[in-house]
């Protein structure tokens, strides 16, 4: 496995070693002993996988009382995977980035907790899995607006296409009204 940093600190991407001959191939997707190698230590409660059809932004969603690392991959299709720092003690506190994720370029995403993070839905449809840190608490959700206009966040939406929102996605609370992490 390749663990490559990126802007946002903790944030990393990890391109897996892909075994492939004629009849498919085989990956290693988590090995507790090489990721905490990378820096990388964490404990998954739970794994979530979710379909979305083109055009569907999903996020930008934090858990404040228990917050989420997560290890993102996609499995059919693309995405363009979104984090925003929230922790004041991060030296890229309130920056954004963003990346593909793809059954093709089979790309994988740690956030770690303290961050928000959505996907946008670029193929006609995306199967996203991930593992998480914390178990998934309802009442702790919060969701940063995917618009956010002091982020200027670059999602690659063609001209005049709006993005599919769930009603909660659609109130989310800006950068400033937002909780934040120490």
């Amino acid at each position: 496995m390749k663990f490559v940093a990126t802007p946002i600190a903790g944030v990393t991407v990890i391109d897996p070693q892909v075994f492939g001959d004629a009849r498919g191939f085989f990956m290693e997707t988590w090995q507790a002993r090489k990721f905490a190698d990378a820096g990388v230590e964490a404990e998954f409660v739970q794994d979530n996988h979710s379909r979305s059809k083109q055009w569907t932004l999903r996020g930008l969603h934090l858990q404040v009382a228990h917050p989420q690392g997560k290890l993102v991959r996609v499995c059919s299709g693309s995405v363009f995977d979104v984090v925003v720092d929230l922790r004041r003690s991060s030296p890229s506190f309130g920056v954004w980035w963003g990346t593909e994720l793809s059954a093709e370029n089979q790309r994988m995403l740690w956030v770690p907790p303290g961050l928000a993070h959505g996907i946008l839905v670029t193929s006609p449809s995306a199967d996203l899995l991930y593992k998480c840190t914390d178990y998934y608490s309802p009442a702790d959700e919060r969701t940063l607006a995917w618009n956010e206009p002091s982020l200027g966040i670059q999602w690659p939406l063609p001209a005049g296409v709006a993005p599919e929102l769930s009603p909660k996605d659609a109130r989310g609370k800006s950068l400033a009204d937002i909780e934040k992490f120490a």
